[in-house]
Order: structure tokens, then sequence, then C-alpha cells
């Protein structure tokens, strides 16, 4: 962090230690998450080369990683399914916070559940974090930009906010009745309407391995390959074949 405010390159914290910020939750976790922009990414790389760090792309289209003797940062600029792109939002909504000894910004609260609300794998869930952000943050949440950010994908959002009344019974209240209204409006208004994108799995946008029959001998469309995700054919099938077997 300390090479990166020498050198004028924005970052934000994220992972464990942001959400440590909002939810008064630690965890012990095996690396840190520093988020950046797209286009600071190989800046950073070659500053952290310099300095003698073992740092270069893990994943082309969201993930870089250094590397120390004894820590690893992941250097986080999308996310895995190719839609939460660091933009400039996420630093203008950011919070600040003391990390490390350091006064830092954090990934802000909004753009933290964007991010964790797509990954639903069969080894990593991140609904839990949801959970306790939503019952930390309702009333800072910016809930207009939330659904934005989730834009046709609102029903991923919706899908955490059920789970939260069931998780927290005595919190339902914290989400506004507004945006019930509205997510309930809309599974009404779409329960008879034909989908033009019909044939498409939107499965892979939560889990690279689990939903790979039905786009593979299935006959679905991978959800990944349309352009609103940024990633192209050779991203999509290293990210996925990186599963392995889990």
């Amino acid at each position: 962090m300390r090479l990166l405010i020498e050198n004028n390159l924005e970052f934000l914290v994220g992972g464990a230690y942001a959400v440590a910020q909002y939810t008064g939750i630690s965890r012990d976790t095996k690396d840190f998450d520093l988020l950046l922009r797209p286009t600071d990414v190989d800046a950073a790389l070659s500053i952290w080369r310099q300095a003698g760090y073992n740092a270069d792309f893990e994943f082309s289209h969201w993930l870089a990683k250094v590397r120390s003797k004894r820590a690893c940062v992941d250097v986080i600029f999308c996310s895995g399914n190719g839609l939460a792109t660091i933009d400039d939002i996420w630093f203008a909504e950011a919070r600040e916070a003391d990390i490390l000894g350091m006064r830092v910004r954090v990934a802000p609260p909004e753009e933290l559940i964007w991010q964790k609300a797509y990954i639903m794998e069969r080894e990593r869930f991140d609904g839990a974090d949801v959970a306790h952000l939503l019952a930390n943050c309702t009333s800072q949440i910016n809930w207009p930009r939330l659904i934005q950010r989730f834009g046709p994908d609102w029903r991923v959002l919706w899908s955490h906010l059920v789970l939260f009344g069931f998780i927290f019974p005595a919190k339902r209240h914290l989400i506004p009745l507004d945006v019930v209204k509205e997510f309930n409006f809309r599974i009404v208004k779409e329960h008879n309407e034909t989908q033009s994108n019909g044939n498409c799995c939107n499965g892979p946008l939560l889990s690279r391995i689990q939903y790979l029959p039905d786009v593979t001998s299935g006959g679905l469309l991978d959800a990944r390959e349309e352009a609103r995700c940024q990633m192209t054919l050779a991203e999509i099938q290293r990210w996925t074949a990186a599963a392995g077997n889990r």
C-alpha cells in the first residue's frame, strides 16, 4: 500500500478487511485484497516487481497476485464473472478506515455487495458476507445505486434480500419497503413474459463449473459470452478450467 501511495496510484482495500470495517466481524484470511482500476494494474505490478516482489496476472480478466515469502496480495480489478469492474464510482463512494496501521480507503458497501452476491460456487458462497453487510449497513446504503449496479441481474440481489429476511427475521424491516414492493412488482410483471434471451443460462455468472452441463450439452448459451461481461472466450475457458474438480 505504501508503494502505491508513493507512486500516486489509487487503490481500495476490499475483501475480509473491508467487510470487517462495516460489520465488526474479523476472520483470518490467506491473503489481502487490493482493488485497482484496470488501467492502473500494469503500473502497479511494475512498481511491486521493482521492489522485489513476485507480481503478475493470475487471470487476465480480473485478478493479479503479489507474493512474498510471508504474504500474498490479491489485486482485483474486476470480478471472476467479468461483471463488477472496478470503476470510478468505487473510489468516489469509498470510506476511510485505519487498516494495518495506515489510513486508507475501503470499498463501499454497495459495491462489496454487488461483487460478493454472485459468488455461489460449490466450494465458496459469499452470502453470509452479503447478509452481514445488509444487517449493518442498510441505513447507509444508496439503494438506487445498488439496484442499478445489478441491472438485468436484479434477481440476484433480490434472492439475497429474501435470504436476509430468513437469516435475520428480526431485521427484515431494515430492507426499505419501497425496495421490497419494487422487486415484488418486477417478479409478478415478468412471471408470464416471454424472455428475449430465453435460451441463455445465467448460471455460469454464479458458478463457473456447476452449470457447465447446461451450456455444454444442454443447448443453452453461456451468459458470460454476452458483451456486458468483460471476458474473452479464451479467458472464460481458462477461468472455468481452473476450477478443476472442485
